[in-house]
This record gives C-alpha cells, structure tokens and sequence, in this order.
C-alpha cells in the first residue's frame, strides 16, 4: 500500500510539474520541462549521496575505528539480505541517523556520536534496520528525485510570477479576458509551489512509516524501534541541528525543532503516530519485549 500510495504521488507531482510548463510554454514548454527534469534526476541519481554527506559533515569510518558500529551494521545488512553499506558518522551530539546512496551496492548509513550515546544496542540496531529499511526499498533516490522535482516546480513557478508580472499575458484586445487570464496565471504560479511542497511531504511521510515496518521486520524487535523513536523525538527537541531543510527528510526523525508549523509542514509523520503503528505491529508479530 505504501508502494502504491508512492508511486501514485510520484506521478502527481510529475504531472504537476509538466503541467506548469505546458501552461507557461505551450508544446516547447512542455518539452523542456520534461529534458530539465531528466537531467535533474540523472545528476541526482549520481551526485545525491555525494552531497548529502558533504552537508552533513560526515566521514567514513573502518571497521578498526568503530567495530562495534561495523559489526550491527553487517548483522542489519545481513538480515535484509543487501551488501553491507558503507559506515560514516557525524560529529554531532543530537541523536540521529541517515542512509543514502543510489543503489543497495552503493550505500551509506550514517549515525551521530550523539545517537551512540543515548540508545542501547537493541534500540540502535533497530534504527540502522530502518536505515537499512530505507536503502531496501530505494527510499533514497525517491526522495532524491522527489526533492529535485519539487524544486524545479517552485523554480518555474518563481520564473513564471516574474514574467507574468513583468510581461503581461495574453495578446487578446479584451483587456478584461486578458485581466482575467493574468490574475488565473498568477494563480497557478502561486498554488503550484505550495502543490509541489504537500505532495513531497506526502511521500516523505509514507516512506518514513515503510521504512519503520521494514526495519521493525529486519530486526524482528519492533518496540525497540518505538523505544529509540521517542528518545530520538526527545533529543532532536533539545538538540536540534543545524540542517538544510532540503536534506532534513533523510533523518531517521526530523533534526529540527517542531513547533506548530514545523509539524504541519513537516516531511516526518507524527513520532506518536509511528510508535502506535510499531505497537501494532508488535502485536502482530507477537512480539512483547
């Protein structure tokens, strides 16, 4: 369901996107639309996960330096049945944690020194297996692309109001047809960014709660994942980082400070939310510790 949920606000925001530049170009803008968007998604393709860790100022780690990391990384990898990613971390003392990367054969799983402090080793493993969860499902290169979409949208959007303001619309003698076929466009220049941004959020969301139930089935301890949730909301409350709100998606939880907007607007679904769908799922499984 979450699969299906995706791949249809995938074509949403993909339809919006052509659609803004059909709208603003006709045929041709149509077509540049679509070849600005294919080069987009190659270079994210190959490029993602190379500037998402330079963001985060991670660095890799052998398995000399952080064995036991290494070790709860390949056991992860092992059960999901994927090649054992790479290791960074980033020096940080908020506790959280991120994989990227185009492929399974080339990923990454990053952690915090901040989030081997505070969780026991039960409760890590079960966030390296939503990591992993993520990788599994080629979470990374949706979001990816999802995000590089939805940038292009509000980038034509913020072209369009520009032109519209600075050029008028419409060749018509009717200045009232072309008064109203102005303030319409204008109309769709403004509501298509905010479009592009609750899709994006949309799907941020379904893939954060695919990516607790594959974790939580990886390690088969899914009210470890809950436990490591809610210390994990806690400190990202008291330690927010200091992210790029285009990179904050990746996190296991969001790494900025909620407040009310914040949690309406954000690419997290609800801590609570998560944890109830993990205690369900505990329940199902049987599973009770």
């Amino acid at each position: 369901m979450s699969q299906a949920k995706t791949v249809l606000l995938l074509g949403l925001l993909s339809a919006l996107f052509l659609g803004l530049g059909y709208i603003f170009g006709g045929v041709t803008g149509l077509i540049v639309a679509f070849g600005f968007a294919l080069l987009m998604n190659l270079w994210t393709y190959w490029f993602s996960d190379k500037l998402a860790l330079t963001m985060a100022r991670a660095h890799e780690v052998a398995p000399e330096q952080e064995p036991r990391l290494h070790r709860m990384v390949e056991e992860v990898a092992g059960m999901a049945g994927l090649p054992k990613p790479r290791v960074y971390i980033v020096e940080n003392d908020a506790p959280n944690a991120f994989a990227t990367g185009r492929n399974p054969k080339h990923s990454v799983v990053a952690v915090t020194t901040g989030i081997m402090r505070i969780l026991n080793e039960d409760e890590l493993k079960a966030v390296l297996a939503h990591e992993v969860g993520h990788i599994k499902n080629r979470d990374i290169l949706v979001s990816a692309m999802v995000a590089t979409i939805a940038s292009a949208v509000m980038f034509i959007a913020f072209m369009a109001r520009w032109s519209l303001f600075f050029g008028g619309f419409g060749r018509s003698r009717n200045q009232t047809a072309n008064l109203i076929g102005l303030a319409a466009m204008i109309l769709i220049a403004i509501l298509a960014p905010i479009g592009a941004m609750v899709i994006r959020m949309a799907i941020s969301r379904q893939r954060e709660y695919g990516a607790d139930e594959a974790g939580a089935r990886i390690s088969g301890r899914p009210l470890a994942l809950a436990s490591a949730l809610r210390k994990l909301q806690t400190g990202a409350q008291m330690m927010p980082m200091q992210v790029s709100e285009s990179t904050a998606h990746m996190y296991t939880v969001s790494p900025l400070r909620s407040d009310f907007m914040g949690n309406l607007f954000s690419t997290h679904p609800p801590v609570e939310e998560r944890i109830a769908r993990l205690e369900r799922m505990a329940e199902r499984m049987g599973v009770w510790g």
